[in-house]
């Protein structure tokens, strides 16, 4: 597998360290980080840009939320691949991001080995 060969992920979070948390987690693991963003627009607009392999979507988020964007997104690539990042007793919110087209959920705290377990299914490794 070349430089070229490796699955791509955008970061979406609206804090600064949980973007660099994940992405130390997935480059640790060989996953190219092709951009990240703070909020549900930018993600959107990244996504149509980059069309990344994975997006990992928080849900609680200024401006437009992770539900929203993920709706959005789900339009412009009905195959596209979203993993939500949720808080605990987000539950709720979880389902209805499942229902939107959400592959899977993560629940922060990070646990490294789970963040990478879920990832590798949806990507079917």
């Amino acid at each position: 597998m070349g430089q070229d060969d490796k699955e791509t992920i955008l970061i979406v979070d609206d804090t600064q360290f949980m973007r660099k948390m994940l992405r130390d987690i997935f480059e640790k693991h060989g996953f190219k980080i092709v951009g990240e963003a703070s909020n549900g627009k930018e993600a959107v607009k990244l996504y149509e840009e980059l069309s990344p392999n994975l997006t990992t979507m928080d849900i609680s988020m200024p401006e437009m939320d992770g539900i929203e964007a993920l709706k959005a997104i789900m339009k412009i690539d009905p195959e596209a691949q979203v993993l939500m990042v949720s808080a605990m007793g987000f539950q709720s919110k979880v389902l209805e991001a499942v229902k939107a087209g959400a592959k899977n959920f993560i629940v922060k705290p990070l646990d490294e080995e789970k963040v990478i377990e879920v990832v590798n299914r949806i990507l079917k490794k």
